[in-house]
């Protein structure tokens, strides 16, 4: 297990590199110029190019890919174009808040698809199964600035038993944090947690027409036993892999689903760099996102291979 986690480094840093430059060369290509959006509309040409050389925007490119490399290497992300204050402050002001958010969807992509995948695979009742479609195509159908506005008018506007939106900190209050928490977690995680589901009702369903359930059944082997001990572990593994790859939507997903709850975290915070050009905040944010997505899928394997002792990673 170590030495295939060794393996893997290489290319996991080969990825982060990979996406840095790609990061650093797509926000170049995008329309607008930061030293313009802070000159403002009636700004000389003097004023705009004083104001690129103090932010080193006139210097080659590969000199500012350079600059910002050695500036996270040093762990010195430097100071924001636009937004105001430091990098590092304003992404662990954030970091909370977005994990926060993102554990609480996980955790209800791993009830709400557990529950999908078991009861889709062993009810014997066709109201079930049918309920458990339509709401796992619905979920998969419906975007998330639909089912989010459409969480909002039930629970906030027409039953009044939950916030619309915004944030307490649990420190603060738990109760009424878990109240602001629930909603957005909900919109974030139904898309995954339908996947999840169907993905763990055809592994289960593969399981248990396997032939040693049918002899482990003809011996009189509890239905539930089975189920638990047998079909459910054997169905597990391309499961994990599946969550580890929907753990990185989820934090992709964050970004929208905080604009829709006024949910103070990275997505508001990428919102703000890219509509003010900010080079520094939004670039670091992305790379952030690719590491977290790096070592999830590392983290991911590893359990994998816990599970399925079949495999064999030397």
């Amino acid at each position: 297990m170590r030495s295939y986690l060794l393996r893997r480094l290489p290319s996991a840093l080969l990825v982060l590199f990979a996406a840095s430059f790609l990061i650093f060369a797509i926000l170049r290509l995008v329309p607008g110029d930061p030293a313009t959006s802070l000159a403002g509309p009636d700004a000389s040409p003097a004023t705009v190019a004083a104001i690129r050389d103090r932010l080193g925007l006139d210097a080659p490119l590969l000199s500012q890919y350079a600059h910002w490399i050695g500036s996270l290497l040093t762990g010195d992300l430097g100071p924001s174009y636009a937004i105001g204050g430091e990098v590092s402050d304003l992404i662990g002001d954030g970091l909370g808040a977005t994990t926060e958010l993102t554990l609480a969807a996980l955790l209800f992509v791993i009830v709400l698809g557990t529950a999908f995948g078991i009861l889709g695979a062993t009810s014997r009742s066709r109201w079930i199964r049918g309920a458990i479609r339509v709401t796992t195509t619905a979920a998969l159908a419906v975007p998330p600035f639909v089912s989010g506005v459409l969480l909002v008018v039930l629970f906030a506007v027409v039953l009044g038993v939950l916030p619309p939106g915004g944030r307490v900190a649990f420190l603060d209050a738990p109760d009424l944090a878990a109240q602001y928490l629930l909603l957005p977690a909900l919109c974030l995680a139904l898309p995954s947690a339908a996947v999840l589901g169907r993905y763990l009702k055809d592994g289960i369903e593969r399981a248990l027409a396997e032939d040693y359930i049918r002899t482990a059944t003809a011996a009189g082997v509890a239905p539930r036993r089975l189920l638990w001990r047998h079909a459910l572990p054997n169905a597990l593994p391309p499961v994990v892999t599946l969550l580890g790859m929907q753990t990185g939507h989820l934090l992709g997903g964050a970004v929208l689903v905080e604009a829709i709850f006024a949910w103070p975290g990275l997505g508001q915070l990428a919102e703000q760099g890219l509509q003010r050009r900010d080079y520094p905040v939004v670039q670091d944010l992305l790379l952030l996102l690719v590491a977290v997505f790096v070592v999830v899928q590392l983290l991911t394997d590893l359990v994998y291979a816990w599970l399925d002792p079949r495999i064999r990673w030397e």
